[in-house]
């Protein structure tokens, strides 16, 4: 784990995704992310720290959550649009 000054806005998926677009290895694991006493933590190479700054100065992370999608929806209960279309009787894939 690398230690970095916590963005004000701190989203840690969207900032993992901002990670991997600059080419910095994270995993999806939600540890991968930790705010630790107002410090932020990456668990990263420490050949991608130099990286990892520049894309960390720059967050600017949603503080709200977004609106799950039907698909997300369903997910929950373990079904899928097709699944859905099929019990209504609107066919399937």
């Amino acid at each position: 784990m690398i230690k970095f000054n916590k963005p004000i806005n701190l989203n840690g998926t969207e900032l993992r995704q901002e990670l991997r677009n600059a080419q910095v290895d994270i995993s999806d694991h939600n540890l991968s992310v930790k705010e630790i006493s107002g410090d932020l933590y990456l668990d990263i190479k420490p050949t991608d720290e130099e990286k990892a700054k520049t894309v960390v100065a720059g967050h600017n992370g949603t503080t709200v959550a977004s609106e799950p999608t039907i698909e997300d929806k369903l997910a929950v209960v373990g079904l899928s649009i097709d699944d859905l279309k099929t019990a209504l009787g609107l066919g399937g894939n």
